[in-house]
């Protein structure tokens, strides 16, 4: 068979061919540089330094207990867990705090849409560091101390050491009730799903919301109450410079979870009034035609749309927020990147730490990522 040089599938194949040949030469020579300049600086290469006693405290370990004898790779679990923790919370309330924010931009009274412009035009402006130097400068110095702790609800503290709240006192019977609570969630989800087919073979509609909801907080009650109804609350107590008992959350977190779900949430808003306006304006005659309320609307007929356009830059804003959870080194919090900065100024394993803050990263976008284009493809209108 003869080959030529006009002939346009062969001369991408060799162009192809050239690329990959460079960056695999690209990248035998950094490997092979980077071997030889730890070799003749005397650097030891390798994870094995994960197993060795770590040393050095954490400051916030929630999940995971841990203390200065164990070693490096649990500190990095610690750190995982806390950044886990503020990137899931923060996810949350961003999407909450966002959406009310776009949909105000969009009411037609004038304060409300003014004051939500206001938000979004200063707090996307205003570079992210300097949000959480803000936060934790509001939090750490205006409160005062433990001794004259701000007391807004009966058990709950706010000083400069953070904020105390009551926790409950799991027992086991608290195990069968989530159990519960966990089957009245997939229950109500059949519900839905079976009201939807009913509705679209039939034409009859099923109060499939309000049933749902009955199952998913009846059932776990019913366990509850059956169980004898055990509810037990540590409160916290002044003891010394600090409180102990229930939980703290630390200046350091509150400040990291305010500054991200702000900053982010600006972001959001305008997603969310795009996706909305994205919607043609017949959908909400159309609605208004059939005597539906501007907020059922809205709810029922312009957000489902409007999630199509909303879901793929939505991506992107959570994406931003995990990654930019990394920024709580600047105010001390203990996530995956200061855990991992501590562990490589002890050790000298730059490379290995870099690149355990970078797998971390990349599984945790990767991973949200599949999950947001999963969804998108769930909501996505197919022709038939």
């Amino acid at each position: 068979m003869q080959v030529s040089l006009r002939d346009a599938r062969f001369r991408a194949l060799v162009f192809q061919l050239v690329a990959l040949a460079a960056v695999v030469a690209g990248l035998a020579y950094l490997v092979s540089n980077t071997v030889t300049n730890l070799e003749a600086r005397k650097i030891a290469s390798g994870f094995g330094f994960l197993s060795r006693e770590a040393g050095f405290a954490i400051g916030e370990t929630t999940f995971i207990a841990y203390n200065a004898a164990d070693s490096y790779l649990r500190a990095l679990t610690v750190g995982l867990a806390n950044t886990f923790r503020v990137a899931l919370i923060g996810i949350a309330l961003a999407t909450i705090v966002g959406t009310v924010v776009g949909l105000a931009r969009l009411s037609s009274n004038w304060l409300v849409s003014r004051l939500a412009t206001l938000y979004v035009e200063v707090l996307r402006n205003v570079p992210l560091l300097v949000q959480l130097f803000f936060w934790y400068a509001i939090i750490s110095e205006n409160l005062p101390g433990p001794n004259a702790a701000l007391r807004p609800l009966p058990g709950i503290f706010l000083s400069n050491r953070g904020i105390a709240v009551p926790t409950l006192v799991t027992e086991s019977a608290h195990a069968w009730v989530l159990g519960a609570f966990v089957l009245g969630l997939l229950l109500a989800w059949r519900i839905t799903v079976w009201a939807r087919r009913r509705q679209a073979r039939t034409g009859q509609q099923f109060h499939a919301f309000w049933t749902g909801l009955a199952v998913a907080l009846g059932l776990p009650l019913l366990v509850f109450a059956g169980a004898g109804a055990p509810f037990q609350l540590q409160v916290p107590a002044l003891a010394g410079f600090n409180f102990s008992g229930g939980a703290t959350l630390t200046p350091e977190f509150a400040a990291l979870l305010a500054g991200l779900t702000v900053y982010t949430a600006s972001f959001i808003a305008e997603i969310v009034r795009a996706g909305v306006l994205a919607v043609q304006r017949g959908q909400f005659e159309a609605a208004n035609a059939l005597g539906l309320h501007r907020n059922l609307a809205m709810r029922l007929v312009v957000l489902p749309q409007a999630l199509r356009v909303i879901v793929p830059p939505l991506t992107s804003q959570y994406l931003n927020l995990t990654k930019n959870s990394s920024l709580a080194v600047a105010i001390g919090f203990p996530d995956i990147v200061s855990i991992a900065n501590t562990a490589i100024n002890q050790t000298g394993q730059a490379i290995e730490g870099i690149a355990i803050i970078m797998a971390v990263y990349l599984t945790i976008s990767l991973s949200i990522s599949a999950f947001m284009n999963w969804y998108n493809r769930r909501i996505a209108l197919v022709e038939r």
